[in-house]
């Protein structure tokens, strides 16, 4: 339709409400146009000019439930039930506390720049082309390339800890665990995307459960009703203490360095919450659903976290040698090693079993934010529009077959030691780029945030807006930016210096800015000015999104306000 066009009835950004239209004023996307047609041209299918705004043929089938649930499958996996242990260790209950809550407040300011962003574009893969959009087209493909090449992967990754958590019960050869959780990601992953949206729901409930008998056990252990009657209350508190000297560094340094180790950690723990957003592509009313899960979803997360790390300093010595052992599986999680110590022997089986369904769980979720990222890339035309075909049911076949391929990376860890070695550095660099893809995507809204104030466009008036904006973004991308630069500090310490960990830690960042230099080069993008920007394109015709029904009794409204 040409810009032309008569001007549509709705406001595509925001749900046809009286107070969205006072008087006979136009809305924002109306008198953006001077003709007062619809800027870029109208709606197709209730998209804002698909062809700029990232569109892809995806469908959209994901509820609310499904988009909160996918958010808390990601949030509650390995980090939380085996990875806080060795930054206990390092950092002990104050430090671990104190780590989860700093990085706890980064992920909620980034959920809520990414969150309004995606709630108003919601668009194909969404981070890639916010990216492009909004900072430059070079860095939208970098940011594609990284955060993609995270996921992928991390699949393997997954798959392999899995083969580690099985060996807690049999001796098994790794090769059947690999080969058998390959098969069900790709299986899930090639079905419609409401199954995968049910598989996550099955996967967080289990989370969710696991960890809520985690808290009993721990409260049960520290009051004394575990088999050995002991009751420790907050007795590691004051012995060893509330901090443990790192490196054998001790006073404040040693503290501070102890708590540094374990920021690093803990932003390994919550990378992968950010992936709510990313479903708004695929949801029913994106409107609706992303606000309310990425709220939810990141304060429950935190709350977990914390509540965690408390419970941790109060059932277990942070100088249990098991913490750093490296185990892999519930050998080495802080809670089987309470249970083991209390004279609890069954259920560090069932903290198994919940760990090996997160790591399915968790490679399963990395194929579908692969995939999406390959669309995304598609969509913005940095890669042929053959990765974005979909089949009948709106599902990216090729993209996930692409994301697929670097699963069976998993095999490596079969080989020889250098292998495994390999294999451990490309995980460490997955992480790193995470922590760089929040600092790209909190540097995307704030020019986005720029261009809506030098373009006169009022948030007010968009469907969802984050709070205390701009002052989030930036801590978001602050946070993100130091957190990224000292995760790898233990190599600057004397006597620490280690080439091989150094790389590790740091060549994620040339990784992300050569491709940016090379894009540059060769197509000659510039930095997006904040009055060209396009702040329209991409959004969605509220009259045309179905709105759920409102809970009738106390039950329902329960269960909204919980998920």
């Amino acid at each position: 339709m040409s810009p032309s066009s008569p001007v549509i009835d709705h406001t595509p950004s925001i749900p046809p409400a009286p107070a969205a239209f006072p008087g006979d004023h136009k809305s924002d996307i109306e008198k953006a146009s001077p003709d007062g047609s619809v800027l870029h041209g109208a709606a197709v299918d209730g998209v804002i000019n698909p062809e700029k705004g990232g569109h892809a043929n995806l469908a959209r089938t994901l509820s609310r439930y499904h988009i909160t649930f996918i958010g808390f499958s990601s949030g509650i996996g390995t980090g939380l039930f085996i990875g806080a242990g060795s930054a206990y260790a390092k950092s002990g209950p104050a430090g671990l506390l104190l780590a989860y809550s700093i990085v706890g407040t980064v992920l909620w300011s980034i959920m809520q720049s990414i969150a309004e962003l995606a709630t108003l574009i919601p668009t194909a893969g969404s981070f890639p082309h916010w990216a492009n959009r909004f900072i430059d087209p070079a860095v939208g493909f970098s940011l594609a390339l990284s955060y993609g090449y995270c996921y992928t992967i991390a699949i393997a990754s997954e798959v392999s800890a899995a083969a580690i958590i099985v060996s807690y019960w049999t001796d098994i050869t790794p090769a059947v665990v690999i080969s058998v959780g390959l098969a069900l990601i790709i299986a899930i992953n090639l079905m419609p995307v409401r199954v995968y949206g049910e598989t996550e729901v099955f996967t967080a409930i289990v989370k969710i459960l696991c960890f809520l008998g985690i808290i009993i056990v721990s409260l049960v252990i520290t009051l004394g009703g575990a088999p050995n009657h002991k009751r420790t209350g907050f007795h590691y508190w004051n012995e060893p203490g509330p901090w443990t000297n790192y490196n054998g560094i001790t006073g404040p340094k040693g503290h501070f360095l102890g708590m540094l180790s374990a920021l690093v950690n803990a932003s390994f723990s919550y990378i992968g919450v950010e992936v709510v957003v990313i479903a708004a592509s695929e949801a029913q009313n994106p409107h609706r659903s992303i606000p309310k899960a990425a709220d939810r979803v990141t304060w429950r997360i935190g709350f977990f976290c914390a509540l965690g790390s408390i419970l941790m300093g109060m059932v277990v010595d942070p100088r249990n040698p098991d913490l750093v052992s490296g185990a892999g599986n519930a050998n080495a999680s802080p809670w089987t090693i309470a249970m083991k110590a209390a004279g609890i022997n069954v259920l560090p089986s069932i903290v198994n079993a919940c760990v090996l369904v997160s790591a399915w769980s968790a490679g399963s979720s990395y194929c579908w934010v692969g995939s999406r990222m390959i669309v995304s890339m598609a969509a913005d035309k940095h890669l042929p529009s053959v990765f974005g075909r979909t089949n009948k049911y709106g599902t990216p076949y090729v993209a996930v077959l692409t994301s697929f391929a670097f699963g069976p990376l998993a095999y490596l860890s079969l080989g020889s030691g250098g292998a495994s070695q390999a294999f451990a550095w490309l995980q460490n660099l997955s992480t790193v780029a995470g922590l760089i893809a929040w600092a790209t995507l909190c540097f995307a809204y704030i020019r986005f945030y720029r261009a809506c104030k030098v373009q006169g466009v009022d948030r007010s008036s968009f469907p969802w807006k984050g709070r205390w904006q701009p002052f989030t973004a930036w801590y978001g991308f602050v946070g993100s930016v130091i957190i990224t630069l000292v995760s790898g500090f233990s190599v600057f310490l004397k006597g620490n210096w280690n080439a091989n960990d150094f790389i590790a830690s740091y060549i994620g960042i040339p990784i992300f800015i050569v491709p940016i230099l090379l894009w540059k080069l060769f197509k000659g993008t510039r930095f997006v000015r904040a009055r060209d920007m396009d702040l329209w394109s991409g959004r969605l015709d509220s009259s045309k999104l179905p709105v759920p029904r409102e809970p009738r009794n106390v039950w329902e409204r329960f269960v909204n306000w919980l998920f």
